[in-house]
């Protein structure tokens, strides 16, 4: 088969092969609108938790706290994931969990204050649990899905492609949602029906892109079983480094986001109070203020992040390979930390994670789903879910234990917890190293088996 117009166009930035185009470019699509409307609620998120507080606890931990939150939730939703994905067909799956969650959007845009109640206590945090819970399982679902549609050869050719359009679609929607907000075209509470509008087109590129074909991935169906996606993870010492490699990542990125937070949060009140604002004015200003700020921090880490995905991820998979494509991220982090630590300034956090954060939206990105492509179906929909979950959470988890010992117990400075950060990312290049070993015999195991 020769390759068409498209199947040439898509070749400058990673290799595609004869017929691969289409489908790959519906991913691409669907991709794009999901992470689109993750950046319309992610800015969204923090504006209702600025102004969610809780007198007792400072805004440092408030959010810590509200992470740790999530993963005691996902105790109980992991498992309900795991027996729908054993009783849904996969087309359903891909259709009706991202529509649940337009329901969701929907519900949480009725409550804003006014329209159909006056005020609902504590709606910010409650939210900001949602979101979590949101974001790993639909981020997670669709990389599992698609995944499940290649072969690890096709894969590592062609994720680095799809994925531009994640960090594509987060660089429009974190660009529109600062915009629109500042231009007071939509307020904090309308990007929420914005998102649901684009999570439902999702699933149209979804749909489309699975079809009717069979999956292109390796059929190992004689390796499933009815284990739940801990119990897979538990018994793979791959699947188990992959998991830990989660863990201290988001230890680490948590960490800094709870940092950035307070950061922003305590310029405001000193710019609110050079104001003279009070009441429902300091509220309204903190809100807006708060989600403009990461409105615009979103759009330019995700500026970069595309400019990382489309013409630098692909070249390091194909000439340095997994390794040198996992451990860009940690590395990054570690010089980032280290200069946060010695300049603890608004201005030099906010650069410095914009750094960390494109480089974890693009890099490190394609690197988290080139892990999954020679596993089996079964850790593809259940031990992906579990990992991007419940690890992703109890990393929020210790996150919220340094927030706690730090601010309480130690009394830490910024300059403090930025160097805990430096030390925990040292601690995540050595897992890293682990993982690039453990997925080098699990790929050679897997093609031997099959041999």
């Amino acid at each position: 088969m020769r390759r068409s117009r498209l199947d040439r166009f898509l070749r400058l930035f990673t290799d595609v092969r004869a017929g691969e185009g289409p489908r790959a470019l519906r991913l691409l699509g669907a991709v794009f609108l999901i992470l689109a409307a993750y950046y319309f609620i992610k800015p969204a998120r923090e504006g209702l938790l600025a102004t969610s507080g809780i007198p007792e606890l400072s805004d440092l931990e408030l959010k810590a706290y509200s992470s740790f939150g999530q993963g005691l939730i996902l105790l109980a939703v992991i498992p309900l994931h795991d027996r729908i994905a054993g009783l849904l067909s996969r087309r359903a799956l891909i259709t009706r969990i991202p529509l649940f969650f337009v329901s969701n959007l929907i519900l949480f845009w009725a409550l804003q204050p006014g329209l159909v109640f006056e005020a609902v206590p504590l709606v910010g945090v409650v939210f900001y649990l949602w979101v979590g819970i949101f974001n790993v399982f639909i981020v997670a679902q669709f990389w599992g899905f698609a995944a499940d549609l290649y072969s690890d050869d096709a894969g590592r050719r062609l994720f680095p492609l799809i994925a531009i359009g994640a960090t594509a679609g987060a660089a429009a929607g974190a660009g529109l949602s600062e915009r629109l907000v500042d231009a007071e075209i939509l307020d904090t509470y309308s990007l929420l029906l914005v998102a649901a509008g684009a999570l439902a087109l999702a699933v149209a590129f979804l749909r489309a892109a699975e079809g009717n074909a069979e999956s292109d991935a390796d059929d190992d169906r004689a390796e499933r079983d009815a284990s739940g996606g801990m119990g897979l993870v538990l018994r793979h010492r791959y699947l188990l480094a992959a998991a830990l490699l989660v863990l201290v990542l988001n230890w680490v990125n948590t960490n800094g986001e709870n940092l950035l937070f307070s950061a922003v949060q305590k310029h405001l009140e000193a710019q609110a109070a050079a104001q003279g604002l009070g009441g429902e004015a300091l509220k309204d200003f903190l809100r807006e203020q708060t989600t403009a700020f990461y409105g615009d921090f979103f759009f330019w880490v995700n500026v970069v992040a595309l400019f990382l995905q489309a013409f630098v991820a692909s070249r390091i998979l194909r000439y340095g390979g997994f390794g040198v494509l996992l451990l860009c991220l940690p590395v990054v982090s570690l010089l980032s930390y280290s200069t946060m630590a010695v300049l603890p300034l608004l201005s030099v956090i906010r650069w410095m994670k914009v750094a960390e954060n494109s480089t974890d939206y693009s890099i490190h990105n394609t690197a988290k789903q080139v892990i999954w492509l020679p596993t089996t179906t079964e850790m593809k929909y259940k031990a992906k879910a579990a990992v991007d979950t419940f690890f992703v959470r109890i990393g929020d988890g210790m996150a919220a234990l340094t927030a706690f010992v730090g601010t309480n117990l130690l009394a830490l400075p910024l300059r403090g917890f930025f160097l805990v950060n430096a030390v925990l990312a040292l601690v995540w290049l050595a897992v890293g190293v682990v993982v690039v070993r453990e997925h080098h015999r699990f790929r050679t195991r897997r093609r031997t088996r099959k041999a």
